[in-house]
């Protein structure tokens, strides 16, 4: 099966490359995503823009796929279950959570001059970065692609109720599928109460396990694939 590979915020398709392998060896196709304005140079790339991309990776796919959305993208990973809930057999969200209809995609930190920068790792200490260590997290901000102010701003807009059919493993790393249970039945996650097919996966990792345990990683999105295929 096709699996769409859709990073977070300041991430390229790179972020993906040591689980590409993993994926491959364990029988899947993987499909990582550049988004546009978050490694091709374009700095007036919205959101309409990088679901576009999306879709055109579900759309290239010989059959039904997974997508695999990361952290704040897991928006364009629960948008494409929207516009395409016959071509997305499963969803797979890591580390994130899709917002509700009409809220803002990742308007999460300060915008300057047309974009988002990353803000340093002081948001992120603690569980979600200790893995990466002193190195790792060096790396990180050195590669990290602002994000155009037409992305992180953007409206998430949904249409197509069928979104629900489509089956979803939440993919917690800095936290506990019992912490996701809580927040989801606590309506703190008003789109995934609604959902009719989900399921949970524990990874030791911090917010970052496409970078910190790419093994694990791709065991639980192959058995993910599997069970949709």
């Amino acid at each position: 099966m096709d699996v769409v590979l859709v990073g977070g915020l300041w991430l390229d398709g790179s972020a993906w490359e040591r689980v590409v392998p993993e994926l491959a060896a364990l029988g899947h196709r993987p499909v990582p995503v550049t988004l546009p304005g978050q490694g091709d140079g374009n700095g007036a790339a919205t959101l309409d823009d990088q679901l576009d991309a999306v879709l055109a990776a579900v759309d290239a796919a010989p059959g039904k796929v997974l997508v695999v959305g990361h952290s704040a993208a897991c928006g364009l990973a629960w948008l494409a279950a929207d516009r395409r809930p016959e071509r997305v057999a499963k969803l797979a969200l890591i580390g994130g959570m899709p917002a509700a209809d009409g809220k803002p995609y990742a308007d999460f930190f300060e915008v300057r001059d047309g974009a988002m920068p990353f803000p340093g790792w002081e948001p992120f200490a603690g569980p979600e970065s200790d893995d990466l260590g002193e190195e790792g997290r060096r790396a990180f901000a050195a590669a990290a692609v602002p994000v155009p102010e037409g992305v992180a701003r953007g409206t998430i807009r949904l249409t197509d109720a069928r979104r629900y059919d489509v089956p979803v493993l939440v993919v917690c790393p800095e936290f506990s599928p019992e912490q996701a249970r809580e927040w989801i039945a606590g309506g703190a996650i008003p789109e995934l109460p609604l959902a009719k097919h989900l399921d949970y996966a524990d990874i030791d990792s911090g917010h970052w396990p496409m970078l910190t345990a790419p093994t694990p990683l791709a065991r639980i999105l192959a058995e993910a694939a599997d069970t949709a295929a």
